[in-house]
C-alpha cells in the first residue's frame, strides 16, 4: 500500500500509474530497459515480493529513472523500505525525480514541504512545487497550492511567484 496526498491509501501499482505515465510520455523517453526494469519491479511489488522489488527500483533511481525515484520515495514514505517511514529520504528521491519535471514528485515534495515532513516546512518551496505540478494538470497540488498560499505572508507569496518565474534563484537541492 501506498499513501498519498490527503491521506488516501492506494496499491503501489495504483499510486505510481500516473509517474509511469509521465515517464512515459515525458521530454526524455525511457530506454526500452529501463521500462522494461520498471515494469520487473513494478510486478515484483505487486506479487508481494516487496525487497526484490526496492533493490530493482533502488538499481532504477540510482541511474536517474524518474517514475523508479517516484517508486522508492513513496516506498520510503510508507515505512516499507525501513520498517518505518522515512520521510527524509522519501523527500530526497521526490526530489530527485522533481528536479527532472516530474509531476507526481514536484507535488508530494511540495506537500512535504507544506506539512514540515521530512524537510523543514518553507511555505515558499511548497508552493513553488505544487505550482509546477497544477501546471502539469494535478487537481490536487493546485488545490494544495491555494491552501498554503492561504498560509503565507505577501513577501512570501511574492518570493515564491519570482522563483517560479525565474526572476530569483531557484529552488533546486536540499535544504
Amino acid at each position: 500500500m501506498r499513501i498519498v496526498p490527503g491521506g488516501l491509501r492506494v496499491s503501489m501499482a495504483a499510486a505510481t500509474a500516473t509517474a509511469v505515465a509521465a515517464a512515459l510520455f515525458s521530454v526524455a523517453p525511457l530506454s526500452p530497459a529501463g521500462a522494461a526494469s520498471y515494469a520487473t519491479a513494478s510486478q515484483l511489488y505487486d506479487g508481494g515480493q516487496v525487497e526484490a522489488a526496492i533493490a530493482e527500483y533502488r538499481e532504477l533511481a540510482e541511474s536517474g529513472h524518474a517514475a523508479a525515484q517516484v517508486a522508492l520515495a513513496g516506498l520510503y514514505e510508507s515505512g516499507e523500505v525501513t520498517g518505518a517511514p522515512d520521510a527524509r529520504a522519501a523527500a530526497r528521491w521526490y526530489r530527485r525525480a522533481a528536479e527532472q519535471g516530474e509531476a507526481v514528485a514536484q507535488m508530494n515534495l511540495g506537500d512535504l514541504y507544506a506539512r514540515g515532513r521530512g524537510v523543514k516546512r518553507d511555505w515558499v518551496r511548497a508552493w513553488v512545487w505544487l505550482t509546477r505540478a497544477a501546471r502539469q494538470g494535478f487537481d490536487w497540488a493546485a488545490r494544495r497550492r491555494d491552501e498554503v498560499a492561504r498560509r503565507m505572508t505577501r513577501p512570501e507569496l511574492e518570493a515564491a511567484r519570482r522563483r517560479l518565474s525565474g526572476t530569483a534563484p531557484d529552488i533546486v537541492g536540499g535544504d
